[in-house]
């Protein structure tokens, strides 16, 4: 097996090299700028990656590869025959493999995709978690338990969500992971701060992690043991990490005239170093720990235990490269003429440049390795779970209600009913379970806990409206106050259906505001298409005593900014249970991405949602269950009041204003004969509709019409539109563009502050008397009439 991993090793050193030396120097350029592409970078991980890959990872792990290492990934996929040569010359270009490993981008089998560095990391913390809840479900038992590993830089250890992933996989007792540290000790800027491998001792001990050291490769360790080794180790203990990677950039003979400065003629040693040609020399100086694929695979062969396990492995960043070692090589690439002299150096003739064998002896014996290979033996390791029947979501609402308590509501019913995909939700809360409503849907579910945990209160006959029971069928996950950790948490979940082959239905709550906190990890969940609910709330200024801090603002238009999240802010409850309804369908699609004719949505592919609620109570307006009402909310509006054929003023608004929006339209009533109520209930959706109908009549389809273009057909071209939001008003502005409507819109821009909801409602000029005031201040005056024919 060590013969054909180093003969691997080699062959992957050079195929991630060649491609990325290609696309900067070979393929024709039509840019300026440099295409990139991390040689070093990957050049440090390659003995990692082959012997984790090649001889320790089974089918049922999952990897999430440093992103800078994308080209050894590829060059590994390429090597067993599963990535065409096109995409390999196609690197980093239009088509071709990613810069960075992405699931959805690439056409390789990759299980987490990276990029945004430290996530790729904390999300196979969640994913072992999540491994863990479905393994202990009566559903999921039959699940093989996989490790989930993590290849890192050491720079990615400055990222804050690491250590926040770290205490939340310690209250859960995480297991079956693995994060594997390139400690090469430089990043983009510089080379790392001395005795950083002992903090990183301290802090993954201080969680319970295992932490295994690879800091010698099998060279160095039989040096050592030779006459005179002994000082040889001691002398590379105590180098500083500048001047070793100065040494190893200078090479073989700089080495040998620093040692023997530094160490002088002690005999023994001087021995041991004249028995080693520079060459040599400068091998066995970078053959560190990470550096040697036989110490790596035996080390990954010896760590047994299922408990979490750090490997902190030294390596030279640019290893085996004339690059090796220099501060600036990590942007850096070779120089034609460098990579010509290594091109020779590595054996590889020319003309032979892309053949997947070059420079192999025994092309036969190889090739039979690769296929007794454990972990690609079976192919592609993407599952699927057959989608789940939603059930009609129902609820009875009170006079009045808010929509955070009519979620409750139907998640407490839901509960209640069972049936099989209530037994698949999956609910998160980063501390604020109990004030984002999940409270009943606990109560009857309870948390989850491989071990069981009586609730103390209840034992001791404590009143309590909570019930803190905790049990391996319980269906709430109790995370820490980290909203980063509830959407790594959520990503996991979301890719259950994938990583693991049973389907979860996630649905995490968090205060609206600091959805931003957890923004990238948002991001990178939806750039996995991890499937997924994530309920903003309370939201806005009508969180009127909290202050400033807690007034949502910008989230509107996060949610319509999003890539792969439909969002959504009903105002009444029979709103909201329609758009759960569908929600729970559309997290299971897998369609083609055709657009629906009726909306120009892609709604085939499906997605993850988010829902803006509020605590506010707001009066209800009755019973409405027709199908016209239903699919105007998941479309995204629907005429609450129609306008006639001579409306004058339109209110346009979504979510929580709409009482204020009802009694401005009764005053305008009075001095116009036409008023129009616009129910949105999704900004987002309309205007993606819009959008892509014009991209569609730019392409030749005039007949293309979105949703929002037909229900604002009707109105006079004189006819004014006012938007009114609680959130930014940009999320509504764009609405007078469908048709050519002058268009006011009315929202919150600026920090709130404490006071009652009509305080900040009219200091932002969102209540009704305000509402009134700006529709008719100015008189719109008649313009040529501009519905469309």
């Amino acid at each position: 097996m060590t013969v054909q991993l180093n003969i691997i090793e080699q062959r992957l050193l050079w195929l991630s090299h060649w491609m990325i030396h290609n696309a900067n120097h070979i393929r024709p350029k039509t840019d300026q700028i440099k295409t990139g592409g991390h040689q070093a970078s990957s050049a440090s991980m390659v003995s990692i990656m082959t012997a984790l890959y090649f001889s320790a990872l089974r089918p049922e792990d999952r990897v999430a590869v440093k992103p800078h290492a994308s080209p050894i990934f590829h060059a590994m996929q390429y090597l067993m025959g599963n990535l065409d040569r096109d995409r390999m010359e196609n690197f980093r270009g239009f088509g071709g493999v990613q810069s960075y490993p992405s699931r959805t981008k690439d056409v390789d089998d990759i299980d987490f995709s990276t990029g945004s560095v430290g996530l790729g990391v904390a999300i196979t913390s969640f994913a072992s978690l999540v491994q863990d809840y479905i393994r202990a479900k009566a559903w999921g038992r039959e699940v093989s338990p996989g490790r989930m590993v993590a290849l890192m830089g050491d720079a990615e250890l400055d990222e804050g969500n690491i250590y926040e992933a770290l205490q939340e996989g310690w209250k859960h007792d995480l297991r079956n992971v693995w994060w594997v540290i390139d400690y090469n000790r430089q990043s983009l800027d510089g080379v790392v701060r001395e005795g950083l491998w002992q903090r990183i001792e301290k802090v993954f001990d201080a969680f319970g992690w295992d932490v295994v050291k690879m800091k010698y490769g099998i060279r160095q360790r039989e040096a050592f043991a030779e006459p005179g080794g002994e000082a040889l180790r001691r002398w590379i203990d105590a180098c500083p990490n500048q001047d070793y990677s100065a040494l190893t950039f200078m090479g073989g003979a700089v080495w040998r005239k620093r040692l023997m400065e530094d160490l002088g003629d002690q005999g023994a040693v001087t021995a041991l170093l004249e028995r080693r040609s520079d060459a040599q020399l400068a091998e066995l100086m970078e053959n560190l720990g990470g550096n040697c694929v036989v110490s790596m695979a035996e080390a990954f062969a010896a760590a047994t235990s299922d408990r979490p396990t750090c490997f902190l492995a030294y390596t030279v960043k640019g290893w085996g490269t004339p690059i090796a070692g220099h501060k600036d090589n990590h942007g850096g690439l070779m120089t034609k003429a460098q990579m010509e002299e290594w091109q020779a150096h590595m054996g590889v003739p020319a003309g032979e440049e892309w053949d997947r064998f070059a420079a192999v002896k025994d092309i036969p014996a190889l090739e039979s390795f690769l296929r007794q290979v454990p972990f690609f033996a079976q192919g592609t390791r993407r599952h699927t779970d057959k989608p789940i029947p939603a059930p009609t979501v129902a609820i009875e609402s009170d006079r009045e209600i808010s929509t955070q308590a009519a979620f409750g509501k139907i998640l407490d019913n839901l509960a209640r009913m069972g049936g099989q995909l209530a037994d698949r939700i999956v609910t998160a809360s980063p501390d604020v379970t109990g004030t984002t409503s999940l409270g009943p849907w606990v109560n009857r579910r309870k948390l989850f806990s491989r071990q069981p945990i009586a609730d103390v209160f209840q034992t001791e006959k404590i009143s309590s409206t909570a019930k803190w029971d905790f049990a391996p069928e319980g269906q709430h996950m109790e995370l820490g106050i980290a909203e980063m950790n509830l959407f790594l948490w959520l990503g996991a979940a979301g890719l259950a259906h994938s990583l693991f082959g049973r389907r979860l239905i996630p649905i995490g709550t968090v205060y609206d505001p600091f959805v931003s906190r957890g923004l990238d990890a948002l991001n990178y969940a939806c750039y996995q298409d991890a499937r997924f609910i994530i309920v903003g709330t309370p939201s806005g200024v009508t969180l009127a005593p909290e202050g400033g801090a807690h007034q949502s603002i910008a989230s509107p238009l996060i949610g319509m900014s999003q890539d792969g999240l439909a969002a959504f802010e009903p105002a009444f409850a029979d709103e909201l249970a329609a758009i759960m309804s569908w929600s729970f369908d559309y997290l299971q699609r897998d369609g083609d991405g055709v657009e629906d004719p009726r909306t120009w949505l892609r709604d085939s592919t499906g997605g993850s949602v988010y829902l803006r609620l509020s605590t506010n109570p707001i009066e209800q307006v009755g019973r409405r269950t027709d199908d016209a009402f239903r699919r105007g909310v998941i479309d995204g509006g629907y005429w609450l009041r129609p306008p006639g054929p001579n409306c004058e003023i339109v209110l346009a608004y979504q979510g929580v204003i709409a009482p204020e929006v009802s009694l401005a339209a009764g005053r305008i009533a009075e001095a116009r004969r036409d008023v129009g109520v616009l129910a949105v209930t999704s900004a987002d959706r309309l205007n993606a509709g819009w959008t892509a109908a014009q991209r569609a009549r730019a392409h030749g389809r005039p007949d293309a019409q979105s949703h929002v273009e037909a229900l604002l057909a009707g109105l006079p071209g004189h006819c004014r539109i006012v938007t009114i939001i609680d959130g930014h008003p940009a999320t509504l502005a764009w609405l007078g563009g469908v048709h050519g409507h002058q268009t006011i819109p009315l929202g919150v821009e600026h920090f709130g502050q404490t006071g009652t909801i009509g305080d900040l409602y009219r200091h932002f000029g969102i209540d009704a008397a305000s509402i009134a005031e700006r529709a008719l201040q100015l008189s719109p005056g008649r313009r040529p009439d501009r519905r469309p024919t």
